[in-house]
């Protein structure tokens, strides 16, 4: 009955320790462990495409996240995604004339907001606008763009009507 027993608690802890790994492996990979909530300002940038941008992605400058995805939502007058990113205090010397684009941890990484700082003396405030945005790639469209060409070939003449044979250049 003992062994019966032992075997019985065995299990359960194996079980217990299962679901502890799967907590921890989820709150790694939703970014939940690196989500902090201090005080922030709000700043906007429009997209014509966010692909699968969420809530709570990071924002980044120069790979170290300063912030995070805070609300996406459709301008139904423009069609443009309208993003507000909650960027943390401490980095509230961001010239007012930096860019914004959406990229892809690795191959088929999370996406996350990228800024890029200008050169500008003024400063974003509270509710300003990013101007310079730049969307998300998107796979299907890259791997298009490489099986079919450049896109050039359409636009080419043939080469019969490009430069027609002179008497001169034939002879040579």
């Amino acid at each position: 009955m003992t062994q019966r027993r032992s075997h019985q608690i065995g299990t359960g802890l194996f079980i217990v320790l299962g679901f502890t790994a799967l907590g921890y492996l989820a709150t790694q990979t939703t970014s939940l462990a690196n989500y902090r909530q201090g005080p922030t300002y709000a700043l906007k940038a429009r997209f014509t495409n966010v692909g699968q941008l969420k809530l709570r992605a990071p924002v980044k400058i120069a790979g170290v996240r300063i912030g995070s995805v805070s609300d996406i939502q459709l301008e139904p007058d423009r069609l443009e995604a309208l993003v507000t990113l909650a960027i943390d205090k401490r980095y509230d010397q961001l010239p007012d004339d930096s860019a914004a684009a959406v990229f892809t941890s690795g191959l088929l990484g999370d996406q996350y907001v990228a800024l890029k700082p200008g050169g500008s003396p003024d400063m974003f405030k509270h509710g300003d606008e990013i101007i310079l945005t730049q969307s998300s790639m998107q796979l299907e469209e890259l791997i298009g763009k490489y099986l079919v060409g450049s896109g050039d070939s359409q636009t080419r003449k043939p080469a019969a009507e490009e430069s027609p044979a002179t008497p001169e250049s034939a002879n040579h």
